[in-house]
């Protein structure tokens, strides 16, 4: 396998890195010493930038706002707006499935009109999936949409939904037929996050953010024109999001193994340096092995794109291995650094609380996109052809599904 860039993506590459390096570094900021106001701003300016010179979503149609590019320049765009810390989270989502969905399923009218508006980050995007009596079951949800007339009336709750209270639009996901098996009865639309009736509740998480939302519909219309798919075909469509999330959010952040190494010379265990302890060593090595597996587990994907091919359920294993990985190396992190780990002081403790942050990140990591659970079944199901989990629900009509007492 030939990792090498071909001459046409090593000119492209160069180019990339010519107008991130000319442009980038005015936008990378100390989050912790802005708003999240002041950041979604931030986001937004440095989108808007990237649309007017031709880089923004990149292998979406011109047309869309793309710039029809292939999907390895798409990657070596990636790579190399990553070596800087610039404020994309808040069109993660947007960009990374919400688009993708729209693009597979929206009429041409619809696609004209939004998706050069989320390509420029005029406005921004968010997922209204999951439901808090479904845990990581997509197809359990409960929030109710009934037809009237040209419009539909929405009623039901969704919860987790990452950045609802600073979204224009986003996706949503029903159920319109209960007397069908779970999987059948779900219809899909998009829906203006500034409708009556929809409200917004962040939840304060443990690190100290609010980014997760709960989201509360109340007699909320929505347009047919913006239904998503045939009525019923929802699954459907919603697969085709969650297959685009797996690609966008696979691989966790935040402090890895070239962190947790430095920080282990930096640190002394019985006065000498903790890599010299045998039991650091282990771990930094076990640590090593996976960073090393993920590198060429997403070199797979790589070449499946420069192939033509669609990534297939195998990437689940991105996301398994290194949400937990982030978290292990976070409370190791805590460890080395003793009665240092309970300090969120980041101009008081190595490496500017990155080990904090993982610790009480991660565990909402390993729920985010499909919990530890679903993706292992995935890949036990899809790629090792092992047999699937009991479903005692299978077939039977949503609204007969026992519930409980």
């Amino acid at each position: 396998m030939n990792f090498n860039d071909t001459p046409q993506e090593a000119a492209f590459r160069a180019e990339a890195r010519a107008f991130l390096d000319a442009n980038a570094p005015k936008y990378v900021a100390a989050r912790r010493n802005e708003t999240e106001a002041q950041y979604v701003a931030r986001g937004k300016q440095w989108q808007k930038l990237k649309a007017e010179n031709g880089w923004a979503c990149l292998n979406w149609p011109k047309e869309y706002g793309g710039r029809g590019a292939t999907p390895m320049e798409l990657i070596i765009w990636n790579q190399e707006e990553s070596r800087y810390d610039l404020p994309v989270g808040p069109f993660a989502i947007g960009l990374g499935m919400c688009g993708p969905t729209m693009i597979a399923y929206a009429t041409e009218a619809q696609k004209r009109e939004h998706l050069p508006k989320m390509a420029s980050g005029e406005v921004i995007w968010c997922q209204l999936f999951s439901e808090p009596a479904g845990g990581s079951d997509l197809a359990a949800l409960r929030t109710r949409a009934v037809k009237d007339g040209d419009e539909w009336i929405v009623n039901g709750q969704k919860i987790w939904t990452s950045g609802a209270h600073y979204s224009d639009w986003g996706i949503l996901v029903t159920r319109s037929d209960p007397s069908l098996p779970k999987h059948k009865g779900l219809t899909f639309f998009f829906v203006d996050m500034h409708s009556p009736g929809i409200e917004v509740k962040p939840i304060k998480q443990i690190s100290g953010g609010a980014n997760f939302n709960e989201v509360y519909f109340t007699d909320v219309r929505i347009p047919d024109a913006q239904r998503l798919g045939a009525v019923g075909q929802g699954w459907q469509v919603s697969i085709t999001t969650l297959m685009n999330e797996r690609l966008a959010v696979g691989n966790a952040g935040g402090a890895d193994f070239d962190e947790i190494y430095d920080l282990a010379a930096s640190i002394k265990i019985d006065g000498k340096p903790a890599l010299a302890n045998p039991a650091v060593r282990e771990k930094l090595a076990d640590w090593y092995c996976q960073a090393s597996g993920l590198k060429f587990t997403n070199y797979r994907v790589i070449s499946a794109l420069s192939r033509g091919q669609t990534p297939g359920p195998e990437n689940s294993i991105t996301k398994v291995v290194s949400a937990v990985k982030q978290q292990d190396i976070g409370s190791f992190g805590l460890d080395l650094m003793d009665m240092g780990g309970i300090l969120m002081d980041a101009k008081k403790v190595p490496a500017g609380l990155a080990f904090q942050m993982n610790f009480l990140g991660a565990p909402g990591y390993r729920i985010a996109g499909g919990t530890d659970e679903i993706l292992r079944n995935i890949i036990a199901e899809r790629v090792l052809g092992l047999p699937p989990d009991i479903r005692v629900d299978k077939g039977i009509p949503f609204n007969e599904v026992p519930t409980g007492s």
